[in-house]
């Protein structure tokens, strides 16, 4: 039995809103950051010594966020399939997150454009557009496919204005859980 099949229902979501209230005390304008979310009682029985150290309880916090630092400088959305596609996480590690800020316009500006003008124009009117909105997205998932998300608009940077839901980031969830695809050299 792995220890995502005991994680209570909320277990991803308290993870995923930790990680973007441990983001945010930091401020804006910092690079993407990865993380591994280890069920808690698993690492406390691991690592005992923790407990004090974390204040980790496995009943209020079952999911344990760990750092793994930045990801690649000046990865794009382009290259951010491929830098996490290369990624294999331990079997101890039941999921993971990502936290990423990004500049989003509204669909309707991207649905004007040609596929050929696109990006080009996109990236240019993303600096200058006054429709566009900075965010904080925090995508996760676990092995089992389970996902949740948090998005944090610069224009309401307060805690109870973030936005949170299981289908909020979808492609960027879906761009995480490569991370727990087999390697091509593994069988399935």
């Amino acid at each position: 039995m792995h220890a995502i099949d005991n994680l209570p229902a909320d277990a991803l979501s308290r993870a995923v809103v930790e990680i973007e209230k441990h983001v945010s005390s930091a401020g804006w304008d910092q690079p993407a950051q990865l993380f591994a979310l280890v069920a808690t009682k698993e690492l406390l029985a691991a690592e005992p010594q923790l407990a004090a150290e974390l204040g980790a309880d496995d009943a209020a916090q079952p999911l344990t966020p760990v750092a793994q630092g930045e990801l690649p400088g000046g990865v794009d959305d382009s290259d951010l399939a491929d830098v996490l596609g290369q990624i294999e996480w331990p079997d101890g590690v039941s999921g993971c997150a990502l936290a990423l800020e990004r500049v989003v316009l509204p669909a309707s500006v991207e649905s004007g454009l040609s596929e050929a003008e696109s990006d080009a124009e996109l990236a240019r009117m993303a600096g200058s557009d006054p429709r566009r909105h900075e965010v904080r997205m925090v995508a996760a998932v676990l092995r089992d496919g389970e996902q949740f998300g948090a998005v944090r608009l610069r224009t309401h940077d307060e805690d109870s204005a973030v936005l949170t839901g299981i289908d909020l980031v979808p492609t960027l969830c879906q761009v995480l859980s490569l991370t727990f695809e087999p390697s091509s050299g593994e069988e399935k």
